[in-house]
């Protein structure tokens, strides 16, 4: 087809159906993942006589376990290909999502002797249980297990949604389509205080596992029937797929309706040799730990300082990931600024930008000091770090679709996962030995007491954080280096 005969044909725009796909697996993602954090604290804590660090395990086992899953999950979508790859991950993450609520039957049976299928029965049996360690001990071995699952499942999201996006979407539009459906990661913390804490106030907390965790297997049902390669998506004409392609002639690849990527594989020796898959990674070591301490432990930070339950923080939790949407629009108006007018290449631009969303997490510092003013002062700054850090995950995202052949960004968006969840598992673990320590010794530092001062340290490491993942990236890749194989 002539630029003539492009011009005139009126483009199709299946790629921002896919898009919304991608956004409401992603949405579907945190809902998942932020049940427990919303329902430890006030459920399932009493019930179970669980500490920080207890919960602390548990969330900081999931992220461990995410980081291993995710090594994997790159290359289980690469060679599944991303329709059946997503249909897997999010099938097996729904099934450990709605496992969590069978935790406390089995802990009954297990510990009092008495098996039901009556939530509720199980809750009396186990309050007439003398043996508190055991019930701990049972319960947390449980909830691991569950979270083992959930995590296992979970990895798939990213490394497929980002295959999808480098499928459907042209270099210039990769850092907004990524924000677009990462943006579900906010979307999900806003509805979840929102939905979480008051299904399990009326129905009980397992019902909030299950509610929520039935959603992924809805979603299952339309991924079907929409999903497929753009050259072979019928509702996808030439002129969209003239569109989605326009990168190919530029870097040196020929345009057939054929995918030319077909059947390669990348493996990890392949991958490590390349100094852009080890400036990914360690982005995301020092980096996504931020996100899941702000996921994981924000609801108990308003209630361990402040003294809101898990309802009474709602409109607070709600603001913070509210502000944190702000990154839709940042995360794709700043690289497609300094790309477009600053005619930077799109590592350039990106890294600028990225330097620019490091910034802001230096706000943190002040979230203690304000917050004896007001609890509302705290959770703005904590807001206003939660959109810097999604700016720069849909930044540090798209890199790797910048700089990386199509059939290698499922493995090395899983290797930076990896790494991503290995750095959560450090503070999520972290944080709970730390905040009871700190509670229990009354621990004094820098103006603050007990478990406050517990929260101003790892405020300190979430502030410059970025700042310093930045600098190891920018030495590690100084300028934009395309990979046409590998």
């Amino acid at each position: 087809m002539n630029n003539l005969q492009q011009g005139k044909a009126k483009m199709t725009n299946q790629r921002w159906t896919i898009c919304l796909m991608l956004f409401l697996a992603t949405t579907i993602n945190y809902l998942d993942r932020q049940v427990l954090s919303l329902t430890w604290a006030d459920f399932i804590a009493p019930e179970f006589h669980w500490t920080n660090s207890d919960y602390g395990t548990v969330a900081g086992l999931f992220s461990l376990f995410y980081a291993i899953s995710m090594l994997f999950a790159g290359k289980f979508v690469d060679r599944l290909d991303t329709k059946k790859g997503y249909l897997w991950a999010i099938g097996v993450w729904s099934v450990g999502a709605v496992i969590h609520a069978f935790c406390g039957l089995l802990t009954s049976g297990i510990v009092a002797g008495e098996w039901t299928m009556s939530f509720a029965s199980a809750r009396e049996a186990i309050s007439t249980v003398g043996d508190v360690s055991m019930v701990v001990s049972v319960s947390v071995t449980l909830f691991i297990f569950a979270r083992l699952v959930l995590a296992i499942g979970e990895a798939g999201n990213f490394p497929a949604a980002i295959k999808a996006t480098a499928e459907y979407f042209p270099k210039k539009d990769r850092a907004y389509a990524t924000s677009l459906f990462n943006a579900g990661a906010q979307i999900g913390a806003l509805i979840a205080p929102l939905t979480i804490p008051f299904i399990a106030k009326a129905w009980g907390w397992e019902m909030a596992f299950v509610v929520i965790g039935a959603l992924g297997f809805i979603w299952m049902g339309f991924w079907v029937f929409i999903y497929e390669k753009p050259e072979k998506n019928k509702r996808v004409n030439t002129a969209e797929l003239v569109y989605i392609n326009q990168d190919d002639e530029s870097d040196g690849v020929t345009t057939t309706s054929k995918d030319p990527s077909a059947g390669k594989k990348v493996t990890f020796k392949q991958a490590f040799r390349h100094r852009q898959t080890w400036s990914f990674a360690i982005g995301k070591f020092l980096t996504d730990g931020v996100w899941w301490f702000l996921l994981f432990w924000i609801p108990a930070y308003l209630r361990s300082v402040y003294g809101l339950d898990s309802t009474q923080s709602a409109p607070h939790v709600f603001l913070v990931y509210a502000i944190s949407m702000i990154s839709v629009f940042a995360a794709g108006y700043f690289p497609a600024y300094f790309m477009r007018k600053k005619k930077m290449d799109p590592y350039q631009g990106r890294m600028r930008a990225m330097l620019l969303f490091a910034m802001f997490p230096i706000l943190i510092l002040f979230a203690q000091p304000l917050g004896q003013i007001s609890v509302w002062l705290p959770v703005i700054i904590i807001g206003i770090a939660a959109a810097a850090h999604q700016s720069w995950s849909a930044n540090i995202f798209t890199t790797v679709s910048d700089m990386f052949p199509k059939y290698a960004v499922g493995t090395i968006t899983g290797i930076g996962g990896m790494a991503g969840g290995v750095g959560s598992y450090l503070i999520n673990q972290g944080s709970g030995v730390l905040f009871d320590f700190t509670a229990n010794t009354n621990l004094k530092f820098m103006g603050f007491e007990g478990i406050e001062s517990g929260y101003f340290i790892i405020f300190m490491i979430c502030a410059f954080a970025y700042l310093i993942g930045w600098s190891i990236m920018k030495s590690l890749v100084p300028k934009y280096q395309l990979i046409t194989e590998m």
